[in-house]
């Protein structure tokens, strides 16, 4: 898991433009919404990386790399966390959130479920 500090390209008096993702190949834009205390994911991708952006609400990701403990992190409007390839990942609503998920890899459409492999036994476990 990554947490990216985003930075604006350009600001003035009218507000600014920041690049949520520069130089990637995105193979789809998943938007997802969360009641409070909903739990998503419980997974991993072998080949995917996923780029978690809140747009409203907050959220908890707690990831694993294999091998490692879990980490939490809370996420607010406006913060981009990257989990990538074999990363295990779940997502809880902390409160009523709405999130867009960028994606490079066999993740998007038809191919939802080709690259996702569900874990035996959840990182969180909730509603």
């Amino acid at each position: 898991m990554e947490k990216i500090t985003l930075v604006p390209a350009f600001k003035d008096d009218r507000g600014e433009i920041t690049d949520l993702l520069e130089n990637e190949t995105i193979n789809a834009i998943t938007r997802i919404t969360f009641r409070k205390g909903a739990v998503r994911a419980n997974h991993y991708h072998k080949e995917t990386t996923q780029w978690n952006y809140v747009i409203s609400g907050s959220i908890k990701l707690v990831s694993q790399t294999p091998g490692e403990a879990a980490v939490e992190t809370v996420m607010k409007p406006g913060d981009l966390v990257a989990t990538g390839p074999n990363v295990r990942h779940a997502l809880v609503g902390l409160e009523e959130a709405d999130l867009l998920v960028f994606t490079k890899g066999p993740r998007g459409g038809k191919e939802y479920e080709s690259d996702t492999f569900r874990l035996e036994v959840p990182l969180v476990t909730g509603i």
